[in-house]
């Protein structure tokens, strides 16, 4: 069992690396290196405790495992630290702060391996080994309680979903961490005062079992990977994101063709390319080819306010309450698109303009400038639009004689 924990946290924490360090689109993000260094560092530490790693780095160096484990941890601290620096900091500031953690992280490095060598020649100490782990446990407590505050303010602040709810993820895993380095405060305790209150030389024989490894086995496993999840969600969640965005865009471009297609047949001149061929499709764009859409459909609806027949308006407005739909989204869709239908056909036909024009559909100013919301309203609309079913209902002609492709 613990063969499998510490395996797949190490070889999850080296994937995570990886994705970290190749890059995204050629474009890598603040504090790209200090991420990869923070992962690549807490999968080294997790590899040391894999059984038969350790065996085979104590046949050379007996007991070195829990030093590279402790230097590997300490090095993990200090990237993410630098990560949150540079996320946070000016970039002066920012180098400024990690070439002081970097310094003490060497000192505390230094002052365990020279404890560890001396233990190594002098034989077990347990005033030696008290003042090792006080050094490993006293930079690891303020380096986690420090990215715990950190954390949990830069989540209040976040807007994107993703990067909130990784922040937190982080936070309870620097949770975890504090309750490791309590632990440990408790262990210096019982051996500097030789209380014996933690046997020595206890093996974990599950993630649980004895009871002190779930302090000093699973609390830096669980932090250590909900530290990780939670500084990598918002980047595996980024392109996933992106895709879903972009998919949507493309949906609802195609989806609002024949509605564009006969609103600019009857008013052309609001087509925003001056060949009057409409937008380049060969674009992968979709962000600006559904933007264009979208305000050339509203462009054509203004230009078509003169035909806006009242009389059409109330017919489809008794329609949308004999089906139930009445002073919902799609009943007043259903109404607009009535409108539409009318105004664009009279156009077409060279009609007289109405005397008393209908008024435009409700929430229009609480769409204003928010393409999601315009492209919503405008879907309901182009499929109250192609409903041949809502035009035979209100004797109205369609526009053109065939519907149009996107």
């Amino acid at each position: 069992m613990i063969n499998i924990l510490f395996s797949g946290v190490a070889v999850a924490l080296l994937l995570a690396a990886g994705y970290w360090v190749r890059g995204r689109g050629g474009h890598r993000p603040t504090g790209t290196w200090a991420m990869a260094a923070f992962l690549t560092s807490f999968g080294l530490a997790f590899a040391s405790y894999v059984p038969i790693v350790e065996r085979a780095v104590e046949s050379v160096i007996p007991h070195v495992a829990r030093l590279m484990s402790n230097s590997f941890t300490l090095c993990a601290a200090t990237a993410v630290l630098a990560f949150l620096f540079q996320l946070n900091l000016e970039p002066d500031q920012a180098r400024r702060m990690i070439r002081i953690r970097v310094i003490f992280l060497a000192a505390a490095i230094t002052g365990m391996t020279t404890l560890f060598t001396i233990e190594g020649l002098t034989g077990r100490s347990r005033t030696l080994y008290a003042f090792y782990v006080l050094i490993y446990i006293t930079y690891l407590g303020y380096t986690a309680k420090d990215f715990l505050v950190q954390t949990w303010r830069q989540s209040k602040r976040s807007r994107r979903p993703s990067q909130r709810i990784g922040l937190r993820i982080t936070a309870a895993g620097c949770v975890f961490a504090l309750m490791y380095t309590a632990y440990k405060v408790f262990v210096i305790i019982s051996v500097g005062l030789g209380l014996d209150l933690i046997p020595d030389g206890t093996k974990c024989t599950s993630p649980v079992t004895p009871v002190q490894c779930t302090f000093s086995v699973t609390s830096p496993a669980l932090a250590v990977l909900l530290i990780a999840v939670g500084l990598t969600l918002p980047a595996v969640v980024w392109p996933i994101s992106q895709f879903l965005r972009r998919r949507w865009e493309t949906r609802s471009y195609e989806q609002l063709g024949q509605l564009w297609a006969d609103v600019t047949a009857a008013a052309p001149e609001v087509v925003l390319d001056p060949s009057g061929s409409g937008p380049d499709e060969n674009t992968d764009d979709s962000d600006y080819l559904l933007h264009r859409r979208v305000i050339e459909i509203n462009d054509g609806v203004l230009a078509l306010r003169l035909h806006r027949s009242p009389l059409i308006q109330a017919g489809a407005r008794e329609l949308a309450e004999t089906k139930g739909i009445k002073d919902t989204p799609q009943g007043e869709a259903l109404v607009e698109a009535a409108v539409i239908s009318a105004a664009v056909h009279a156009q077409r036909n060279g009609n007289d303009f109405v005397e008393h024009q209908a008024p435009p559909a409700a929430g229009g100013p609480s769409r204003e400038g928010n393409l999601r919301a315009e492209t919503e309203w405008l879907l309901l609309v182009a499929a109250a639009y192609a409903d041949e079913s809502t035009r035979v209902a209100l004797s109205t002609p369609p526009a053109v004689g065939a519907p149009s492709k996107a």
